[in-house]
């Protein structure tokens, strides 16, 4: 009996994956808009996210997201990622995560990636490409933006606006953490030369911004008045749960995959659990890149992306294929030790 090909397996720290990213914003948006092209053709696996949570800590939880994508990507695998707030006061990170990669014809694992920079680069690069598409069906980029929540996800966000060409003359910032909205403040000023304002309340905020991003940890609806979007921005709804229904229902909605956002309560389940329909959704990421999509200039327009973990695998074997092509990835000798079921 021939012994079988001893397959490898890579561990990918995070220091690795933040070099490969780092400077390749307009690349890592390109991988992730070839990915939803591919969920679109229905050549990717995605299913449900699985949510693990804690009877005696409600506000953490671990979340599973198995995927598969073919194509040009052709893997396997799967996010396993953390959020737990109260790290936040302990100076850890509210987010962590790995991400495991499996070879499409054996099934076997042959790398893990650290993916909590992997997590905030394809949520950014998701953000930023629906803020490309919709500012292009619009006429023309915002120059005028608001974060609300200043967390590692709102700096992604910024950095992949800004390698895709948005320029801003005013930003504002609010935080419900004074600290956190001075710190963004100083990141801002360091890297923008228009006009900074930090608001300690969010209705000014979003009323003098075309673009506003919400990248908080809200659990639950905190921003309930229509009247603070009458002058109808374009809105990046990435942490899910900021908006109230009566929002919802004011705007053109956009999503990246309709059944996965209607879910864990998320702005888009509460509004069609409200309703009893998904009329309100005008569509999804596949539509809007393939320019079927109507985003009016007198509603406001919301793009709530729920986060596909086919985009995590996209961006893990971009970073994984990187290291492989300049003979950096760190194999872990012997780690599959019973290939011979009868040796």
């Amino acid at each position: 009996m021939n012994s079988p090909t001893t397959p490898s397996f890579s561990v990918i720290p995070g220091s690795q994956v933040r070099d490969v990213l780092i400077g390749r914003e307009q690349q890592v948006t390109q991988v992730i808009e070839a990915a939803y092209r591919l969920h679109g053709e229905g050549r990717t696996v995605n299913p449900d996210s699985y949510f693990l949570r804690f009877p005696d800590d409600p506000a953490s939880r671990i979340i599973a997201l198995p995927a598969s994508v073919r194509g040009d990507v052709d893997v396997h695998g799967i996010k396993w990622i953390s959020s737990f707030p109260a790290n936040l006061n302990a100076g850890l990170p509210r987010a962590s995560a790995v991400l495991i990669l499996n070879d499409p014809d054996t099934g076997h694992p042959f790398a893990c990636l650290e993916s909590s920079i992997i997590s905030a680069a394809r949520t950014a690069a998701s953000a930023a490409l629906a803020a490309v598409r919709i500012s292009q069906r619009r006429g023309g980029k915002p120059r005028r933006i608001s974060f609300v929540g200043t967390g590692l996800i709102a700096r992604y966000i910024h950095t992949y606006l800004s390698a895709n060409g948005f320029e801003f003359d005013e930003l504002g910032v609010h935080d419900r953490s004074a600290e956190y909205a001075a710190a963004f403040e100083e990141y801002l000023r360091r890297t923008e030369t228009g006009t900074i304002t930090v608001r300690d309340e969010p209705e000014e905020l979003i009323r003098s911004a075309d673009l506003v991003v919400f990248a908080t940890t809200a659990g639950e609806p905190h921003v309930t008045e229509p009247s603070w979007f009458a002058h109808h921005p374009l809105v990046l709804h990435v942490s899910l749960r900021d908006l109230s229904p009566e929002i919802i229902l004011s705007a053109c909605n956009i999503t990246d995959d309709v059944e996965h956002c209607m879910k864990a309560n998320t702005s888009l389940h509460l509004t069609e659990q409200r309703t009893g329909n998904r009329d309100f959704v005008a569509g999804a990421m596949p539509e809007l890149l393939a320019g079927s999509l109507d985003c009016p200039a007198d509603r406001p327009v919301i793009f709530s992306p729920f986060g596909l973990g086919v985009l995590d695998l996209a961006v893990g074997k971009y970073v994984h294929d990187q290291l492989a092509a300049a003979e950096q990835l760190h194999v872990v000798p012997g780690f599959f030790a019973e290939l011979n079921r009868y040796a």
